[in-house]
């Protein structure tokens, strides 16, 4: 049995750092490593949090986790996972060492896989993680997966990164191609946090209901998002969408609505649109920023 110095635990693993030190962005799940203490953390996070889903989560989430069988008392392992969702949408999920660079990121969406993080968060810090673990990817993210617009919208978006690189491909100077490239990707991250992440929907009986993974994987944050007079809550408008910027490390103060999976799906459309016509070319400053690597992983397919 793996102990808890030798497990998965976020920021403490060295089967990843060995991967990243490597250079390898896609890796197995070696499930043997994970510890007693990173099963419980699992546990815990995912026990709580069921009377929460069932109140405030949407009803295809909740079909979601159904068909996807998990077990409550262990980490998930993504070949397990793959079984049960591979012949709904043909989405995988897919494992991965850590970040990956935006134009990777959306070519993964775009092949119906999803990069997904095979570390779990501390089980002294259970409320709040900076960064993506298992349970964020696999129990927020991938329940949606299982319901075929919602993976149809997604392996959408991801084409929305090769439209990206065919229209900045044409530009010569290179200074305009980054300051391109950059407002572009500002836009359709903003577009992926205030819906794929953060977005809200209306139920059949026009209540509110959550539909997006940083929301359905914290505690907290999901019932707070539907119940606090401090949350501004807005049927969704693309134009401040794209033109807003978010901070990660709180709850968020600004969520939009979408009316129904086929809303959304329209949404990425007219982004494309968008896109094609230049109204994403010079959109607001500010967060989030694009890193080298990011940049980079849309020059090298310009």
């Amino acid at each position: 049995m793996a102990t808890s110095q030798s497990g998965l635990t976020t920021t403490k693993a060295p089967f990843i750092e060995k991967a990243q030190a490597s250079g390898e962005l896609y890796i197995h799940q070696p499930y043997e490593l994970y510890s007693e203490e990173n099963h419980r953390a699992w546990a815990t996070l995912y026990a709580r949090i069921q009377e929460r889903w069932q109140k405030y989560a949407n009803p295809k989430f909740l079909d979601g986790v159904h068909s996807l069988c998990f077990d409550p008392h262990k980490v998930p392992k993504l070949d397990d996972i793959n079984k049960f969702l591979n012949p709904l949408t043909g989405f995988k999920a897919k494992a991965v060492s850590g970040y990956v660079p935006a134009f990777l990121f959306f070519d993964c969406l775009r092949n119906r896989e999803f990069p997904t993080t095979i570390t779990i968060r501390d089980i002294n810090t259970l409320d709040y993680l900076p960064e993506p673990d298992i349970f964020h990817d696999i129990a927020g993210h991938v329940p949606m997966h299982t319901d075929r617009k919602f993976a149809d919208t997604l392996v959408r978006f991801g084409e929305c990164a090769h439209l990206a690189a065919e229209i900045v491909s044409g530009i010569k100077d290179e200074k305009e191609k980054i300051d391109r490239i950059v407002s572009i990707f500002k836009a359709l991250a903003r577009f992926f946090w205030f819906t794929i992440e953060f977005g809200l929907m209306r139920g059949e009986a026009q209540e509110l209901k959550v539909y997006g993974s940083g929301l359905l994987s914290s505690y907290g944050e999901i019932a707070h998002c539907i119940e606090s007079p401090e949350v501004q809550r807005y049927p969704i408008q693309l134009e401040w969408v794209i033109n807003q910027y978010f901070e990660i490390d709180h709850y968020q103060p600004l969520l939009f609505i979408v009316d129904s999976f086929e809303h959304l799906f329209d949404l990425v459309g007219v982004l494309e649109e968008w896109m094609k016509s230049g109204k994403l070319n010079n959109v607001a400053p500010g967060q989030p920023t694009m890193s080298e690597a990011d940049v980079k992983s849309f020059l090298e397919r310009t």
